[in-house]
Order: structure tokens, then sequence, then C-alpha cells
């Protein structure tokens, strides 16, 4: 089942990015950035960063090919902080930004493989495989670097590109003490994913040594 799990999202979250990239970049440049501009655009979003991160994670354990040229992908603080970002990636989207546009046709299906199916599918296999208890509370400073990091980003790109990735970031219209809030509630949230994904990984690893026993 674990095998299944990885190859499915694989397969899907492949798909979805490429398909997604086929789609974003010519309507990009159809509402005025160039191909450039548009590349950066697509590579601008959170959900898009943590797909790819994914992506690598199986392709690192699938083959010996991927783990040589992916080692860091394969380890547990990487599988676990990764599961940890696309379960974030999923919550803020149905909680929050759904309701906010209403896609049609390929950006629909893209929307949906990209925020629902290839999280539940990486969540699925890191708690049947991926999970193996050697996560430690250290590891969540590590992980709370990609958020910071990412918001850091779009909050410089923001004044000098004239847009973001996600309204709720948008200081122009919103304010900055909203975007503010906004990011401290996103941030919040991740922390308790954080907190939550050490307690299951040490506890889907107990229950292993409890059958193997």
């Amino acid at each position: 089942m674990g095998r299944f799990l990885q190859v499915a999202g694989l397969a899907f979250g492949l798909i979805a990015l490429v398909l997604q990239f086929c789609i974003t970049i010519p309507a990009s440049m159809e509402a005025g950035r160039g191909l450039l501009g548009s590349i950066v655009f697509y590579f601008s979003f959170f959900t898009i960063l943590t797909n790819i991160g994914a992506v690598l994670v199986h392709t690192s354990l699938l083959s010996p090919a991927g783990y040589a040229w992916l080692p860091a992908f394969a380890g547990p603080r990487m599988r676990a902080g990764v599961a940890v970002s696309i379960t974030l990636v999923s919550i803020v989207y149905a909680t929050v930004l759904a309701r906010l546009w209403h896609p049609q046709g390929l950006f629909l299906l893209c929307d949906v493989l990209l925020h629902y199916v290839t999280p539940v599918l990486f969540v699925l296999w890191w708690l049947i495989a991926g999970a193996d208890g050697r996560t430690r509370w250290r590891d969540i400073s590590w992980w709370m670097l990609y958020p910071v990091a990412y918001l850091a980003y779009a909050l410089t790109r923001a004044p000098l590109a004239g847009e973001v990735p996600y309204p709720f970031l948008d200081v122009a219209k919103n304010g900055a003490a909203s975007v503010a809030t906004a990011a401290l509630a996103v941030t919040a949230m991740f922390l308790m994913i954080c907190v939550v994904a050490v307690f299951v990984d040490h506890g889907v690893a107990r229950l292993r040594t409890n059958d193997v026993r």
C-alpha cells in the first residue's frame, strides 16, 4: 500500500504540476506578464513549491537513481516536513481560498489535484510508510524556516511585482495589520500541525513496534 500511494502521489503530482504550468504560463502572458515574469509567477505559490517538494520526496525513495540525486529528500525530517507543509496547503485552501475564486475546466482540475488529491495521498503514505519515529522536537525549528522564508519572499516581491500570490498577503489592499494577523494565524496553524506531526510520528512508530512484538 505504501508503494502504491507513493507511485500514485508521484504520478498525480507530476501531472498536476505540468498541467498547471502549461495553462498558467499562457494565461499569465495574456494578462500582461512576460515569459520570465510568468514563470516566476508560477513558482511564487506555496502550493506549487510544496507539491514539488512532495514529488521530490517520492522520487528520492522510489528508485536508487532518485535517492542518489535527491538524498536530502529521503530523510525522516524532510518527509515529515513536507507532510506538515502539504497539510497546511490543503487546510488553508479549503477554509480560506476556495471561496475566493471559482476556477473552471483545467484550472479546476489542477486545483483539485494540487490542493486535495496530492495532499491526501502524501499524508496517507507518510502515515503508512513514511513515519518512523525519528523526528525530533528540534526539527520543528527547521520546518518553520520554510513558511517564514516564503512569507518574506512574497512580501518582498509584492511591491516590486505589484502582485501577491494570495489575497490575504496584499498589504496595499488589506493593510499591514490585517496581513500581519493573517500571517501570524497561518504560522500558528503551521506550528500546531508540526507539533501534531511529531506526536503522530512517534505514535505510529510505537504501534509498529508493538505489532512486530
